[in-house]
């Protein structure tokens, strides 16, 4: 632990963080003769330099893991990757993970961005593509989120989660992993009240409703992160917790984001379920994206003691807060992503009532005796290990040189990796069930055919 006379003189108190913020991106400058890159930077190192050595007398006994958070990627890796080797190079240092706060964009190929929730004139392919196809390997490895602008039909074949390209890990529509000993939880997509309590029932190819349902949060989902027990260190949503505000500067952040006000007073602004997760789980870390810009809070939790220091950041812009390096305490390693066993055990004793159609699950028939569970899960990944199965390509990537794209579609492939998943858990795979996935429940208004009758001749239509 860092004495608090040096917290103070590092300014640690007020956010709760030690940080390099970076508002950089990475730019081609015509120059004569020249193709070398520039950089329009604007960094606020807060304990780096002279401090560093300092610091160090308090925390020799500790591994600190280098982190990297990032707010919304919008496809951008290779700009925020050469960020982090900006980072690396110039501080003498070397990041140990990139985490990503949703809207990743992992558009593989001209097809998956007909599941983009993005108007047609802003779809890009970025560069997510050279890293699904192994042009590009990630640098330093890399764990994201769902936002509201992703390649939908991608992440539906890695709903529990699974390597999107080699060395980046999604962490599914909800999960649990750990890196090293800290362990990650995330919960992708937005809120939306009138499709929380709805099943996952969207199906690629998706409509104009359904590309946009399709990355709600689901109350299903949530339902599996509230029965989580054992600590959290850090969670991901995209959107913000409702209330987070509260617990920050919120009348700075308005002098900035004026349209804010008025949801911050109503007390509108955020995610319920996400308040609702903080308040459970008491993460040490949360991180968010979304609202494009960045802020702090420290949330106390009067119950239990504990702290958790929120973070939301920018999207990747030159000279925007889009990136920050955090500091957290860890065992030396080895660092690579690996399951979760509560997660697991949660995971098989309540896929019995996943939701896929439109009819709400039925949450109240199962109970959650975990212990017997939990030693199953065990016994099973000691036979078989607790690292994710090896990424694998389900469709073909972009090919820059193709004038005219030939990919066509063919419907959800079955992920390999998501049938390792569930092959381990001893699950069916459901994820293609469309059977039902077209049902009307009771509650929603009905579609009433209407009955044609013949008045002096004239049709006449009455629905009844």
């Amino acid at each position: 632990m860092v004495a608090a006379p040096l917290k103070l003189l590092l300014g640690l108190e007020n956010e709760g963080f030690s940080f390099v913020d970076v508002g950089h991106s990475y730019q081609p400058k015509a120059r004569k003769n020249s193709k070398t890159l520039y950089c329009d930077s604007l960094y606020r190192f807060c304990f780096w330099d002279f401090w560093t050595p300092l610091l160090n007398q308090y925390c020799v006994q500790f591994k600190r893991m280098k982190i990297a958070v990032e707010g919304c990627m919008h496809g951008d890796l290779d700009k925020v990757y050469d960020t982090i080797k900006y980072i690396e190079n110039t501080r003498n240092i070397k990041i140990d993970l990139l985490l990503c706060c949703g809207d990743f964009q992992a558009v593989r190929n001209e097809k998956d961005m007909d599941s983009l929730n993005v108007p047609p004139k802003y779809r890009e392919m970025k560069s997510f593509w050279k890293y699904y196809s192994g042009q590009e390997v990630a640098p330093v490895p890399t764990i994201f989120i769902g936002g509201n602008h992703e390649a939908s039909n991608y992440l539906w074949e890695l709903y529990y989660g699974g390597w999107a390209a080699p060395n980046i890990y999604f962490l599914g529509f909800a999960g649990v992993v750990k890196f090293g000993n800290i362990r990650i939880g995330g919960l992708s997509g937005i809120y939306n009240a009138r499709n929380y309590c709805l099943g996952h029932h969207e199906r690629p190819p998706y409509n104009d409703n359904t590309i946009r349902s399709v990355y709600h949060v689901r109350e299903y989902d949530v339902h599996k992160l509230m029965h989580l027990e054992d600590p959290i260190d850090i969670f991901l949503s995209h959107d913000w917790p409702l209330g987070i505000t509260d617990f920050g500067n919120w009348q700075q952040l308005v002098r900035y984001k004026k349209h804010f006000k008025d949801e911050i007073q109503q007390g509108t602004l955020g995610s319920k379920p996400a308040a609702q997760l903080l308040e459970k789980l008491k993460p040490s870390y949360w991180f968010s994206a979304h609202l494009h810009c960045k802020f702090t809070a420290l949330v106390e939790h009067e119950e239990s003691g504990r702290v958790t220091k929120f973070l939301a950041l920018d999207k990747c812009l030159p000279g925007r807060k889009f990136l920050q390096i955090v500091d957290i305490e860890s065992d030396p390693g080895p660092y690579e992503v690996q399951y979760d066993e509560e997660w697991l055990a949660i995971t098989r004793k309540l896929n019995c009532v996943f939701p896929l159609t439109l009819r709400r699950g039925d949450f109240g028939r199962t109970q959650l005796d975990m212990q017997d569970c939990r030693q199953w899960v065990k016994s099973r990944m000691e036979d078989r290990g607790a690292k994710p199965c090896e990424f694998s390509q389900t469709a073909p990537p972009h090919k820059p040189s193709d004038s005219v794209s030939n990919t066509t579609f063919s419907g959800s492939p079955r992920n390999p990796q998501t049938v390792s998943f569930l092959e381990l858990l001893d699950l069916p795979y459901v994820l293609d069930n469309a059977l039902d996935s077209r049902d009307t429940p009771a509650s929603l208004p009905q579609k009433v055919k209407p009955r044609v009758y013949m008045i002096l001749g004239i049709p006449f239509a009455s629905r009844v």
